[in-house]
């Protein structure tokens, strides 16, 4: 994908600067208020928002002020639901932040307490769903971790735009850990197992079946295999079996006249066809 070499030295020695002041924060255990300070400054000085004119605690939704909202040029590119630096970012919150963004027709959310930031696509489907895209502690993190400059990186106000998002969120879907498993449990990568194993014991006859039970049961986290997020990612290879099962019966057409199916925006639907 790539981040710009400005926006990455930018993150990096900001992010560098911040550490001190969240865990000073951490430690004197401030409140929500001024927790949101440090996040909007965090928002200016490490994305690159003008702090002033891009950052607002006066977005309303439903008569409901989010804690803040980066708008630039009229466009809301995401919604941050703040909480105090020392408390747990519950599931209940991750509701709040989704809720915003869904009444709004917003895609992206930030749930943060400072330290912690977890950053959500919404799905606008029915019923009204989420990913999360990524989540990093920044007091922890090394300021130069290009997992961390390249995620956190594609906030940034020089770098957002709806298709890099997009490019970025399929990114981190397919390389997800419910991904990844759910290609490890599927028929070709079990029949190219059972190949491998047949070199090592090639009189013993392995069922992939079985080869798929034991990857379930002893060696996979049961989290990847029996979660939400698992039958997500079984269900998006399904649908693109099925599509690549289509494309294959079809007539071959010519690339070029092809017809690309462009997904609507909430703002044309209020749904979206979908990825965590």
């Amino acid at each position: 994908m790539g981040l710009s070499k400005k926006v990455a030295e930018r993150l990096s020695t900001q992010l560098r600067r911040y550490q001190p002041i969240l865990l000073a924060a951490k430690s004197r255990d401030i409140n929500e208020s001024d927790t949101v300070v440090i996040i909007g400054d965090m928002l200016a000085d490490l994305l690159g928002y003008k702090k002033y004119s891009e950052i607002t605690t006066e977005f309303a939704i439903r008569g409901t002020y989010v804690d803040l909202a980066v708008r630039v040029d009229d466009e809301v590119r995401f919604l941050v639901e703040a909480k105090a630096i020392n408390s747990p970012l519950k599931d209940a919150y991750v509701k709040q932040a989704v809720d915003y963004g869904a009444n709004n027709g917003i895609e992206w959310v930030i749930l943060t307490n400072g330290a912690i930031w977890q950053f959500y696509k919404i799905h606008f489907r029915q019923p009204i769903d989420k990913s999360l895209v990524y989540e990093v502690d920044l007091t922890a993190v090394n300021p130069r971790d290009p997992q961390m400059l390249e995620c956190f990186g594609t906030l940034a106000r020089e770098e957002f735009t709806q298709q890099s998002m997009t490019a970025f969120f399929q990114h981190q879907q397919a390389i997800s850990r419910f991904s990844l498993a759910a290609a490890l449990l599927g028929d070709n990568m079990l029949k190219a197992l059972r190949r491998e194993l047949r070199l090592i014991a090639p009189k013993i006859r392995v069922e992939e079946e079985q080869l798929k039970s034991i990857l379930e049961s002893e060696v996979l986290k049961r989290e990847v295999v029996d979660s939400e997020d698992a039958r997500r990612a079984r269900a998006m290879f399904a649908r693109v079996a099925r599509a690549a099962a289509r494309a294959k019966a079809s007539p071959a057409q010519d690339p070029a006249i092809s017809p690309i199916a462009v997904p609507p925006t909430p703002q044309q639907t209020g749904q979206e066809i979908s990825h965590t």
